[in-house]
């Protein structure tokens, strides 16, 4: 086992190419004994994986491949009726339809006892597609053994009278979706080929023995560009939305009532990669995306299934000789409860393939910042720490390690990025900043998500920033006399950054004269000054030391009294 964490799977051909943050998957690998692939199904009940060969040649016989959801082979189910391809899982998960040449086979899922559901009118040497709706098996038939890519392919259904033709056909190969949660919706979807250059779409009602056509759909326009090149289709769980590998589109997502387009598309795939297999989550919430794509180019993305949310994809890259070097068409399947995605690799040439149990990123959880915000201390001053005080709220599992809150501080001077603040385990952080500038500055908060956790909406608060304060503390004696020397002493200090130099104070006396202003005080290096005055009237004499502030700092004023006698 090799596991993804950020950028690379060590020492295997799988790369990480994009991941949400501390998102995270495994990767277990299995080499499959085949040189080619035709259907893969995945039952969920007994956690098992099939996987049947895609070999055409009329006297060979091969076998399904089972594994288990760790990816090791633990049985194998061999033919007795020449080559298989087609596979299906009835929708309670206890039967296993199996293509075989002159008829499908049924196995019990729980024993692997054989039995034989119908014979076929030809021995199948093209290779079937089979589907299991309305609680009865479909399967494609093509009645010659050349040109099995070109030639008409016909619908065949199973019922109490054996096998009928459903009247219904196309040239070149059709393909099936079908899901649980519309047990009665057979979606079908026809290949490009020389016989139909505007392949279809289209759905049936498969409730009774006679198949009910629904909406169909062709994609090419009036000149005959933008025809569908299928490789495969999937149903979301519920049956509503379809979507559809096109190799020469990329994903298409439609409505399944009509087949028109959804009101919101996927992103395209990376460019140099084309288009070759689909699949949802058991649980509707994810979709995967598989492509052929050469080199570091993503042949694999993992997304949110609806692209409204706007999720950013977990992408991989297969490039490896032990990996394989894309995704095959069809080959992509996941269990139900979306622990887990199946999926079949091929090298370039399409001789030899791979079966991965890739573990996704696991399933999220909401979060939130609750209450209001608040600062501390609560009035914020230019060069000052000032600490943004919140609550992060996260529903599921606690997180195995701590989750980080980060912000970024907007001002006049643009936007800085703070450094991003563990949260307690009751919620609770603090964000730290030193503002810089005086005047209004918002500060935006985030939580990116984690491996259990979507992102928390952003939240912003406004804070105004102040000039820093400053203070001016005088010592004077308590009396002096008329006419004769008297010294006070001072010392200016600001908070945040430092004063600057060269500061001159302003100082006034007052008595019973009035009020006068003396001589500026200059302000030494370390903050102090002195004030010397000669007192001309008796009483109380008052004297008043001012700082007029700067572009960081408060103005700040300082008085002092002293008691004029006689001389």
């Amino acid at each position: 086992m090799a596991t993804l964490l950020a950028l690379a799977l060590a020492g295997a051909g799988l790369t990480v190419l994009t991941a949400p943050a501390a998102h995270a998957a495994e990767d277990d690998v299995a080499k499959l004994p085949i040189s080619s692939f035709s259907s893969m199904v995945v039952d969920s009940v007994h956690e098992r994986v099939y996987v049947s060969d895609d070999t055409r040649l009329l006297n060979t016989k091969s076998s399904v491949l089972v594994y288990n959801f760790q990816g090791q082979r633990v049985a194998t189910l061999p033919s007795t009726a020449g080559a298989v391809s087609g596979l299906a899982l009835s929708t309670d998960s206890t039967k296993l339809f199996v293509s075989e040449m002159g008829r499908i086979a049924a196995y019990d899922t729980e024993t692997h006892a054989k039995t034989t559901h119908a014979s076929t009118y030809y021995w199948g040497e093209c290779g079937r597609q089979v589907a299991y709706s309305g609680g009865k098996v479909w399967f494609t038939e093509i009645a010659y053994a050349t040109q099995c890519d070109d030639r008409v392919s016909q619908l065949y259904g199973t019922g109490s009278t054996g096998v009928y033709t459903t009247g219904w056909e196309g040239a070149g190969r059709l393909h099936f979706a079908t899901t649980p949660g519309a047990p009665d919706l057979l979606t079908t979807g026809q290949t490009l080929s020389t016989g139909e250059a505007n392949p279809y779409l289209t759905t049936f009602d498969s409730s009774g023995d006679t198949l009910v056509r629904g909406p169909q759909r062709r994609f090419a326009d009036s000149e005959g560009a933008g025809a569908l090149d299928l490789k495969d289709l999937a149903l979301t769980p519920d049956g509503s939305r379809l979507a559809v590998a096109d190799a020469a589109y990329g994903t298409r997502l439609l409505d399944a009532a009509g087949l028109s387009d959804a009101p919101t598309a996927y992103q395209p795939l990376p460019e140099g990669a084309t288009a070759s297999a689909v699949a949802f989550s058991g649980d509707g919430r994810y979709i995967a995306r598989g492509a052929a794509a050469a080199g570091s180019v993503p042949d694999l993305l993992i997304q949110k299934a609806d692209p409204e949310e706007g999720t950013t994809a977990s992408e991989f890259a297969f490039e490896g000789e032990l990996d394989g070097a894309r995704i095959a068409p069809r080959g992509l399947g996941w269990s139900n409860d979306g622990s887990r995605l199946f999926a079949v690799s091929t090298n370039a040439s399409g001789t030899s393939y791979w079966l991965h149990v890739i573990q996704p990123p696991a399933a999220q959880y909401d979060s939130r910042f609750t209450g209001s915000l608040s600062t501390t201390p609560g009035r914020a001053v230019v060069g000052e720490p000032l600490g943004i005080r919140g609550r992060l709220e996260l529903d599921g599992p606690a997180p195995a390690e701590p989750v980080k809150v980060s912000a970024v501080r907007h001002d006049a001077n643009g936007d800085r990025k703070l450094a991003a603040v563990e949260v307690g385990e009751d919620g609770s952080f603090t964000v730290l900043d030193v503002p810089s500038l005086v005047g209004e500055a918002a500060y935006t908060l985030s939580f990116m998500g984690d491996v259990t956790h979507r992102p928390a909406e952003d939240v912003t608060l406004a804070v105004a920033v102040d000039r820093a304060p400053t203070a001016i503390v005088l010592s004077a004696p308590a009396e002096g006399a008329k006419n004769q020397s008297l010294e006070i002493t001072g010392t200016l200090t600001g908070q945040g950054r430092a004063l600057p130099t060269g500061i001159t104070l302003s100082v006034q006396r007052t008595d019973k004269r009035g009020t006068g202003t003396l001589t500026s005080a200059a302000v030494a290096a370390d903050g102090t000054f002195r004030i010397n005055d000669l007192p001309s009237a008796r009483g109380e004499v008052v004297y008043t030391v001012s700082y007029a502030g700067d572009a960081l700092h408060s103005a700040s004023t300082a008085s002092v009294t002293v008691r004029v006698r006689a001389a």
